[in-house]
């Protein structure tokens, strides 16, 4: 396989950035634009080195060639490639493991969750957590519009199913806003080997049984159209894949006791 890299990030004797925000794409040319621009605002206010990583997963409409082009100052963007789609997992994957940064979010293309929730995973880091989730499903959340009713419908259906097999704590594995210590994100994205949409529940899985602090927080979520997930088809493939991933995860020796 083909993987290029366009990268306008500083030279590698630069400090690294105290934020490193995960940006995997496909098709997304329409919405990235919008995305970039909010992501420079936040880095302009905040005023402290942040780098966004944006990874294309073998798009066709250009979205690499905007992302290259785009006036990201004061961020550090990079722009890393495949010349063919492998999955969004694979993607999040790529963009965790080539972060700098001493703490890493995992951001969807869509910007559902803005900056201004950033906070509520950054107390949750403060209070302990090796990694905050965003929850669309705990008292204080709050999705604008509500999602459509065979969207919900599934979530919940999948929600039943997967709390069975993995992970009974957590309400809402799959909301495309975490954020990890760069530790964190370094353990569980080297055993990681899912791809598809359901990748999420490896990554938390794998938190969990390397004996990692996971928090889910409650966020406001905007419900953007055109999700790439095909909710019926999903969701009868589901079970296979939760299965497997429960095997996989099952296999990974747990930490030793009084070791690290």
């Amino acid at each position: 396989m083909n993987v290029n890299a366009t990268s306008r990030s500083p030279k590698p004797e630069t400090p690294p950035p105290w934020l490193s925000i995960v940006v995997p794409a496909y098709n997304e040319r329409l919405r990235l634009g919008a995305t970039l621009e909010h992501l420079r605002a936040y880095a302009r206010a905040c005023g402290d080195r942040v780098e966004v990583l944006v990874v294309d997963d073998g798009s066709l409409d250009g979205t690499a060639e905007l992302a290259a082009h785009f006036d990201a100052a004061p961020l550090a963007l990079s722009v890393l490639r495949s010349d063919r789609n492998l999955g969004k997992g694979a993607a999040v994957r790529r963009g965790m493991l080539a972060a700098r940064g001493g703490l890493r979010l995992m951001f969807d293309a869509d910007a559902s969750a803005q900056m201004d929730q950033l906070d509520r995973l950054l107390a949750a880091l403060e209070r302990g957590a090796d990694i905050a989730i965003g929850s669309r499903d705990l008292p204080g959340s709050v999705l604008e519009p509500p999602q459509p009713l065979l969207r919900r419908m599934a979530a919940w259906a999948l929600r039943g199913v997967r709390r069975r097999l993995l992970l009974p704590e957590l309400r809402d594995t799959q909301c495309g806003f975490k954020l990890f210590r760069a530790a964190a994100a370094e353990s569980v994205f080297a055993l990681q080997r899912e791809t598809g949409w359901l990748f999420d529940c490896e990554v938390l899985a794998l938190a969990a049984r390397l004996g990692l602090r996971v928090d889910e927080v409650a966020i406001r979520w905007r419900h953007r159209a055109g999700s790439r997930v095909k909710t019926v088809p999903a969701a009868l493939t589901a079970l296979a894949t939760l299965l497997r991933i429960r095997r996989r995860v099952a296999a990974v020796a747990p930490p030793v006791a009084g070791r690290g």
